[in-house]
Parts: C-alpha cells; sequence; structure tokens
C-alpha cells in the first residue's frame, strides 16, 4: 500500500510540473524517476528485479530487439528503449533534411505550383501538413509550415493566423494516421507490438477521411477572413525561386533519397522484420554519413531533452504498473462500462482527447497503455480496438488547446514572434469544435468497422 500511495503522489506531482512548466520538462520526469526508484521500488517494493524490468536495458541486447524475423514483437514494462532509440534516429534525418534547405524547398514548390494564390495555399498546405506529419515529428513540420506561411502573408497581404491554425490541426491529425507519426503511437505500436501496415490501415483510413472533413470546415470558417485585403494579381517574376531555398544541392539530394528509403524501410518493416529500432539506427547513421564534416553539427542538433524526458517518462509510468494501480484503473474502467464494448471505447476515446487537450499526451499514453492490455485481458475485447481508439483520441485531442501538443505551442510561437498573436479565446474558437467533429467521425467509424 505504502508503494502505491507513493507511486501515485510522484506521478500526480510529475503532471502537474508538467503542465505548469515551473521546469524544464526533462528535469521534472528525470527527478520523478529518481524518487521512484529511491521511494517506490527501494522503500515501497523492496524490489532489485522490479528496479531491472523497469529499466529494461537487456532488451537492447536481444535480437528481437533489432529482428522480429516478421513477428510481432511483445510488449514490456519499463523503460522503451525502442521508441527512444526510434526517435532519435529519425531527429537526426530531419535535422539532415532541415540543414540543406528541403522543407522550405517544398513548400515554396508546392506554392508555386497554385500560382500563389491564397486559398488553394490554403488548402494544399493543411495536406502538406497531414502528408509530412505522417513520418516527421509534428513539430519540425509546423515550425517550417509556419515560417514559410508567414513569409508568404507578407508576400501576398493575408492574415496567416487562420492559415496556421489549420496547419497545426492537420499535423496533428496527420500524426495519427501512422506509427511513427506522433510519440503516442510510436509509444503504442513498440509497446503492443503493431506495425506501421497496421496503424496505416486502421488509424490511417480513419484520418484520411477526417480529413475531408476537416478542409471543408477550415475552409468555410476561414474563407473571407483569408481573401481579407489579399493581393490576387501579382508580377510572377516578384515570386521567390524555390531552388534559392537549397543550400547544398548533393545534400539535398541525399537527404531526399533517405528520406524516401526511411518511408520504404517503416512501410515494410512488418515483412522484413526489421524494428523500428533498428531502422532508426540505420537512417540516423547513413544521414551522418552523409552530412560529412558536418555530422558533428546534426548530433548536437539533436533534441537530447527529448529523449532524456522519455526516460523519465517511462520509469514513473513503470512504478504504476509494478505496483498495481494501473490494473486498478483499468478495473474501474471496466466496471463503469459494464463490459459494454461501446461504452468502453466512447469512455477511453473521450477521456484520452479531453485529458490531452489539457496535459501532455505523450505520458497519457504511455499510461494508458498498460490499462487497455488490462482491460482487453479482463473484459475480453480486442486489444487492437482499445489501441486505435486510445492512439486517436490522445493524438486528436491535443489540438483542442493551445497547450494539448507541442505543435500547438510551436506554432502559436513561431506566429507571435512575427507579431501575430493567437490568443486562447480565438485558439480554442475554431480548434475546440474541429477536435469535437473528428473525435465523434473516428468513435462512429470505430463502431461502425469493428463492432
Amino acid at each position: 500500500m505504502i508503494a502505491q500511495i507513493l507511486a501515485v503522489v510522484i506521478f500526480l506531482a510529475m503532471f502537474i510540473l508538467i503542465i505548469t512548466e515551473v521546469f524544464e520538462r526533462h528535469i521534472v520526469t528525470l527527478g520523478c524517476a529518481l524518487l521512484s526508484l529511491v521511494l517506490v521500488f527501494g522503500l515501497g517494493l523492496h524490489s532489485m528485479d522490479a528496479v531491472i524490468r523497469t529499466l529494461n536495458v537487456q532488451s537492447i541486447f536481444t535480437p528481437g530487439f533489432w529482428y522480429t524475423a516478421g513477428q510481432a514483437g511483445e510488449a514490456s514494462a519499463g523503460i522503451n528503449w525502442e521508441t527512444i532509440i526510434f526517435i532519435a534516429g529519425m531527429m537526426i534525418m530531419v535535422e539532415g533534411m532541415a540543414r540543406v534547405g528541403f522543407f522550405r524547398w517544398l513548400c515554396m514548390r508546392i506554392a508555386g505550383l497554385v500560382h500563389y494564390q491564397v486559398i488553394p495555399i490554403f488548402i494544399t498546405f493543411m495536406v502538406l501538413s497531414f502528408g509530412l506529419a505522417m513520418f516527421i515529428d509534428s513539430i519540425t513540420v509546423i515550425l517550417f509550415l509556419a515560417a514559410v506561411t508567414i513569409e508568404l502573408s507578407q508576400l501576398l497581404k493575408f492574415q496567416p493566423i487562420p492559415m496556421i491554425l489549420a496547419e497545426i490541426f492537420c499535423a496533428n491529425l496527420g500524426g495519427s494516421a501512422t506509427m511513427c507519426g506522433d510519440p503516442p503511437n510510436i509509444i503504442i505500436g513498440t509497446s503492443l507490438g503493431f506495425s506501421f501496415a497496421d496503424f496505416i490501415t486502421n488509424t490511417g483510413l480513419i484520418a484520411l477521411i477526417s480529413l475531408v472533413a476537416v478542409v471543408i470546415y477550415f475552409y468555410v470558417v476561414f474563407k473571407k477572413e483569408l481573401l481579407k485585403g489579399a493581393v490576387t494579381e501579382r508580377d510572377p517574376s516578384a515570386y521567390p525561386d524555390p531552388r534559392e531555398a537549397i543550400t547544398s544541392r548533393k545534400g539535398f539530394a541525399a537527404s531526399t533519397v533517405i528520406f524516401l528509403c526511411a518511408v520504404v524501410l517503416l512501410v515494410t518493416h512488418a515483412q522484413t522484420g526489421l524494428t523500428v529500432s533498428f531502422i532508426g539506427v540505420l537512417i540516423g547513421a547513413v544521414t551522418l554519413l552523409a552530412a560529412g564534416k558536418d555530422a558533428v553539427t546534426l548530433l548536437k542538433r539533436v533534441d537530447y531533452k527529448t529523449l532524456l524526458f522519455f526516460i523519465g517518462l517511462f520509469v514513473v509510468v513503470g512504478s504504476l504498473e509494478e505496483t498495481g494501480i494501473l490494473n486498478v484503473l483499468a478495473g474501474v474502467i471496466g466496471t463503469i462500462s459494464g463490459g459494454d464494448v461501446r461504452l468502453m471505447i466512447a469512455i477511453i476515446i473521450w477521456l484520452s482527447a479531453i485529458a490531452s487537450a489539457f496535459i501532455d499526451n505523450i505520458p497519457f499514453a504511455a499510461t494508458m497503455i498498460p490499462v487497455i492490455s488490462n482491460l482487453s485481458a479482463a473484459q475480453g475485447v480486442d486489444l487492437s480496438i482499445l489501441a486505435w481508439t486510445l492512439a486517436l483520441g490522445t493524438d486528436i485531442g491535443g489540438s483542442a488547446t493551445p497547450i494539448g501538443a507541442s505543435a500547438n505551442v510551436v506554432g502559436i510561437a513561431t506566429a507571435a514572434k512575427e507579431g501575430h498573436m493567437i490568443r486562447w479565446g480565438k485558439y480554442c474558437r475554431y480548434m475546440a469544435p474541429a477536435t469535437v467533429i473528428v473525435v465523434v467521425i473516428s468513435m462512429v467509424m470505430i463502431y461502425v468497422r469493428y463492432l
């Protein structure tokens, strides 16, 4: 009982500190992880075996960590090193692409293809945000899209805020479509043994249908604001040349090939047996080789704070799992739903969406994975259905408020630097209804397809 109380207190303290942003979030999770190891595992459980299971270092040295021979991996407790290694490799690849101007070139190229017309740019940038976020971290997607959007708004004299808001939402939606699109999905996939193909054929289909509804919604609510004062005719020679964004033609070609190879490897990893950790290491290593003398610069630009955040988070969640708290939470949801699968799905997707609107969806998803596993075992519900429900709820719910997802914070900050302030009222007025629309679509599609 003492171990359970300590685990809950530490977990709640971690969440509060993350939300209030008193300290950097990686400091918070690492500090709480240390407290968990000392107080929960040491004083409470007196179990070195629990510590070893939670640190989970031994998993890195098993063949199944790198190659699964086409078989799904088993869920493991504690630190999910597969997630951490994969994210690190993708971070290196993204930094390599940014270094050579890939993202700015792509944005300017698409704007040129639609002849720099505001509404076509608005629609194509939403689709671009969705598509890129399926494979690249949404923070990176918004960082470059928002900057280019502001640049184009100055050129074409339109209000950039509506376009940035739509891009943020589509980036979060695109992240829900694939296993590598959003950190919660990476954690869910690697923890429960789902492949890229599993996600793209389940959450991907729902996200694609939702995208159609979202594009129509944002077009209707933002059309007048976008066109107000916008330039409709301009000398084509005044438009920027996309080729000017490329800083190195050789590096650009190499980055493009590496990115396409990463996509192919991820799409086929269930067939090849290569795990996402192997793919992350391979892609990161090849990117560093292609960067040559700039490899050290790329390594310095990797977001190590995020990786440390994950490590600390997994230890704290591991303490909840080892003390049985998550079993209790699963039991509560099972009792409330009365074994009704439809009610269970509704509880999980709305709980996930509402919680993720106000707290970081990464720790929430990591906490809920053992919960849905226990629910599946106790209630006899297909685990994959609960997994898709959790993924969609956490990924989409984060769009509802300015603090719900990292991409939101980045997009708002980028706009603010150029004098375009996005207040809570304006943000929630447009984004919360879009979130509700997509959550409803997702829930209905889960009912129709799986029940």
